[in-house]
């Protein structure tokens, strides 16, 4: 099937879930797999296996609403076969090297609002940020819709952005691979 003339190709299929709970770190890890893998009882069974002897598991919310660490994060990406390298805030993101790079995940302060009341409270929030079809993408699940980045540039800009902000922390989504090489990391 042909496009008529000045016809803008479509966008590609972009996989973005929406929030739920507290399922950011769920909706993060799917974002930046682009697929549906982890659910809630997929998370809350990691939190069992990390401490299998805790009657009140330090891996998530006391509630069980989610609300998920690190922890959980790294070790469903390494049931991937995949692994999160920790990116020094130090480091100039110009070292960052992108094309080696699956995905990102941010640990971000996040606004605490009750309807439209917006409360002067700072919660953590998980983000993923990820290329597809040469486009990177914000698929933060509180965004309706997946938010252009654009290409590199755009990516350095945002993270520059964010780590200014502090209490940024950014973790990459590499293969064992590269996590092994330290092919994520380029010379300035």
């Amino acid at each position: 099937m042909s496009q008529a003339p000045g016809a803008q190709p479509s966008p590609p299929s972009v996989y973005h879930e929406r929030q739920r709970l507290e399922l950011c770190a769920v909706h993060a890890l799917n974002n930046v797999l682009q697929q549906q893998l982890f659910s809630q009882e997929a998370a809350d069974e990691i939190c069992k296996r990390l401490a299998p002897d805790s009657r009140l598991n330090p891996h998530r919310s006391l509630l069980g609403t989610g609300n998920y660490d690190v922890n959980v994060i790294m070790a469903a990406l390494q049931g991937q076969g995949l692994a999160a390298v920790w990116w020094d805030r130090r480091r100039p993101l110009s070292q960052l090297a992108l094309p080696k790079v699956l995905g990102l995940i941010l640990n971000l302060p996040s606004p605490v609002s009750l309807g439209l009341l917006s409360l002067p409270l700072r919660r953590r929030h998980w983000v993923a940020l990820r290329q597809v079809d040469g486009v990177y993408y914000n698929l933060d699940s509180k965004l309706r819709a997946p938010e252009v980045l654009g290409d590199e540039d755009g990516v350095r800009a945002f993270l520059a952005a964010a780590l200014a902000q502090g209490l940024c922390e950014v973790l990459l989504v590499v293969t064992k691979e590269v996590e092994e090489q330290g092919s994520w990391l380029q010379a300035d």
